[in-house]
């Protein structure tokens, strides 16, 4: 789903200004503000954000912004999160050298292309241009080919819209992925499927027998014996409890009843 056409509070052309900032993170100095959450706002200008050198994490989502220049001066920021926007392109990202985390799904990114200005950041890990939770895309993840698209463009990337595409974990993202599309082709008419191939080798699921470990086997022995003398000692004591019982009651107990 695209970002909406009305976003709320456009009318008022919502600006970021010393005085909002300061409401929102309770800072008096700009470049001392590490973390600033100004999600659905409805803001269309970015104003003085970038006098926020020290900016680490920025989460911009659910406004109704158009251009993100100001940016290009938050050399630290490390964190960025400008979904469901009016993007059209990512450009003034290309200044901010420590980003790792990028969240611009629900924008009006079109071609992959778009996303090239991107290719200089060398810490960039994290990417998501499609969130199937908050139904928010781009226009470009129409084409069911543009992951592949985007990695070849960016190939730092570990992640893309949250499924790993490099290093540990990887292997079983594509495993769903070919899993899919062998079921889309195994229910599409037309010729039969070759037979399926298993995935892993043979023996790969079979039962190992257990090692046996003298360490382990000793200890259980331990605790069996400790258990043995707990139980014994158990025995003891009700022994002892019901002789006392005995020697301490009376000799004979007669009962008498008045008519």
């Amino acid at each position: 789903m695209e970002p909406p056409d009305e976003k709320a509070g456009e009318a008022t052309g919502l600006r970021i200004t010393p005085q909002l900032l300061k409401l929102h993170t309770g800072e008096f100095a700009l470049d001392s503000i590490l973390l600033l959450k100004l999600r659905g706002l409805g803001l269309v200008d970015l104003g003085c954000l970038g006098e926020c050198l020290g900016l680490e994490w920025l989460d911009l989502s659910g406004n109704a912004l158009t251009q993100l220049g100001p940016l290009a001066s938050l050399r630290q920021l490390t964190v960025l999160n400008v979904s469901n926007n009016r993007l059209t392109g990512l450009e003034p990202l290309a200044a901010c050298e420590n980003l790792q985390n990028l969240n611009a799904a629900g924008n009006l990114l079109a071609t992959p292309g778009q996303l090239q200005c991107l290719a200089g950041l060398r810490s960039l890990e994290h990417l998501r241009l499609w969130d199937p939770l908050a139904r928010l895309s781009n226009p470009l993840c129409t084409n069911p080919s543009y992951r592949a698209a985007v990695q070849e463009l960016l190939p730092g990337l570990k992640v893309i819209d949250g499924e790993r595409v490099s290093g540990r974990g990887s292997e079983f993202y594509q495993l769903c992925r070919d899993l899919d599309s062998s079921l889309c082709l195994s229910s599409s008419p037309g010729p039969r499927a070759s037979e399926a191939q298993p995935w892993v080798e043979p023996g790969y699921w079979d039962c190992w027998p257990t090692r046996s470990s003298s360490i382990l086997e000793e200890a259980c022995r331990q605790f069996q014996d400790t258990l043995q003398e707990c139980h014994d000692l158990d025995r003891q004591a009700s022994e002892c409890l019901a002789q006392a019982e005995q020697a301490l009651g009376p000799v004979g107990t007669t009962s008498s009843f008045v008519f």
